[in-house]
């Protein structure tokens, strides 16, 4: 008889986050970090790679089997949209027959299965409400964005990054730098430009000429 696996999920929105914590938690339950994912990328939708390695696509088999266990350390690391986290749960513990665990919410454990449906329908309702709020949360977030962009148009504020101001001595700067008058580094100091722009400045005004 095969044993069950217990998978542990991860999820970050960017790279620069760090999934530390949720790797002490998932491993702390008692996961093998050979079984833990880890994706870096935004909860709005359920295409990620490791995601989709531990459920199955139309071209691969799911690395979880019948009676394995997904555990995330909370709701907002499986998702935070609210069909596409009620599609998934379905599909896991309906279609895969595996169970989940959600670690900071005892009562989304699907391995606590009885017969009472007063507890199934307990169950059922929290993660609604959870996902809800998660998506609802999203969506204020995105909202409150394009508040913002709006009001600083109407205004006349700028938004977004600001445009770099080119001093009015560039030219002469470049043009004595370019003769060998100065070093690129102190026409970069005297410019106040970082290397990067100094550079992509010259290429752009040499452009402009041809």
């Amino acid at each position: 008889m095969v044993q069950s696996i217990m998978w542990g999920y991860a999820r970050v929105s960017s790279s620069g986050q760090n999934p530390a914590r949720q790797w002490e938690a998932l491993s702390a339950y008692g996961i093998d970090e050979r079984h833990i994912k880890t994706d870096e990328q935004s909860g709005k939708d359920f295409n990620r790679r490791e995601f989709l390695s531990l459920v199955g696509t139309e071209s691969s088999a799911p690395a979880m089997r019948a009676g394995d266990c997904l555990v995330v350390m909370s709701l907002d690391r499986l998702g935070r949209n609210y069909e596409e986290i009620r599609k998934w749960w379905q599909f896991i513990t309906g279609d895969l027959y595996c169970d989940i665990v959600v670690l900071d919410m005892p009562l989304l454990d699907t391995r606590e299965r009885s017969d009472s449906l007063d507890k199934k329908f307990i169950a059922d309702l929290v993660l609604q409400i959870l996902s809800y709020v998660s998506e609802k949360e999203r969506n204020s977030i995105r909202e409150r964005q394009a508040q913002g962009i709006a009001l600083a148009l109407a205004e006349g504020k700028p938004y977004g990054r600001p445009r770099v101001v080119i001093p009015d001595n560039f030219t002469e700067i470049v043009e004595r730098w370019q003769s060998g008058d100065i070093t690129a580094v102190s026409a970069m100091k005297t410019l106040g430009m970082s290397r990067s722009m100094f550079y992509n400045r010259v290429k752009s005004a040499e452009m402009n000429k041809l």
